[in-house]
């Protein structure tokens, strides 16, 4: 199944430059190349998001756990002067 999309030339000429600048053959193949592109961010973008969970997922365990931990910065100035 075919649709009409009307453009304007203009734009029609940028898609089609942008597409020979890809070595495409034509503007439904950038189309393609886009919707790809676009779905494969959209999963990287969920997988970041669920490895961000899962850090807050083990920050809450280990909070429960140990309860607040101290502060290291003045152990760590202590061991680079040594």
């Amino acid at each position: 199944m075919s649709q009409v999309l009307t453009i304007s030339d203009s734009l029609y000429a940028q898609l089609e430059s942008i597409a020979r600048a890809r070595g495409l053959k034509n503007i439904e193949e950038l189309i393609q190349q886009l919707i790809e592109t676009e779905q494969s961010m959209s999963n990287e973008l969920r997988r970041r998001q669920e490895v961000v969970q899962q850090i807050h997922a083990l920050r809450d365990h280990l909070f429960a756990r140990y309860g607040q931990m101290t502060d290291s910065v003045e152990l760590l100035r202590a061991d680079r002067e040594r």
